[in-house]
């Protein structure tokens, strides 16, 4: 959720909180007033022998924050289980002023991201973007990227990323 209220199996969502919806299972999501929220929806893609997964909340910040590569200044959250039942990952990823990415990374997979908070330069191939909170990219499997966080204040966002197929 990125602001107000969101009911969700008897669950209430406010910032910050997210839920999975399994496939066909035909739970619904309402809001009683204004609401924004983030939704990644892709048809679900099961590897063979693993259970589909079943429904669930969390709440970002009751998340430990890893540091990335032993880097304190840049803090991933799990918010989706390592298990090979769900077919993507979403994370968070929090980079204190200065902080960049360690490489320029190129993965197999597609994803995409959602600024959060704060800014930074992002690097999409030869390219280089400005970023704010707010922006969305999409990137390509196999496209070059790299992130630094610029500005007197964190910079965060929140990406996905097709998993397990």
């Amino acid at each position: 959720m990125l602001d107000g209220k969101l009911e969700a199996q008897g669950t209430v969502l406010a910032a910050g909180d997210y839920a999975y919806f399994p496939p066909s299972d035909g739970l619904a999501l309402s809001a009683t007033g204004a609401a924004r929220a983030e939704v990644i929806e892709k048809p679900y893609i099961a590897l063979e022998g693993a259970a589909t997964p079943k429904f669930f909340t969390g709440r970002e910040s009751l998340v430990a924050g890893q540091p990335l590569m032993g880097d304190e200044a840049l803090q991933v959250r799990t918010l989706v289980p390592a298990d090979t039942s769900f077919d993507f990952a979403v994370n968070t990823m929090t980079f204190q002023p200065g902080a960049a990415l360690p490489m320029v990374e190129i993965h197999v997979m597609e994803h995409g991201l959602l600024m959060l908070a704060g800014g930074g330069i992002y690097r999409l191939g030869d390219s280089w973007y400005p970023v704010t909170a707010g922006d969305f990219i999409w990137m390509a499997p196999y496209c070059p990227q790299w992130f630094g966080a610029i500005g007197k204040t964190p910079a965060k966002y929140i990406i996905y990323k097709d998993w397990n197929r």
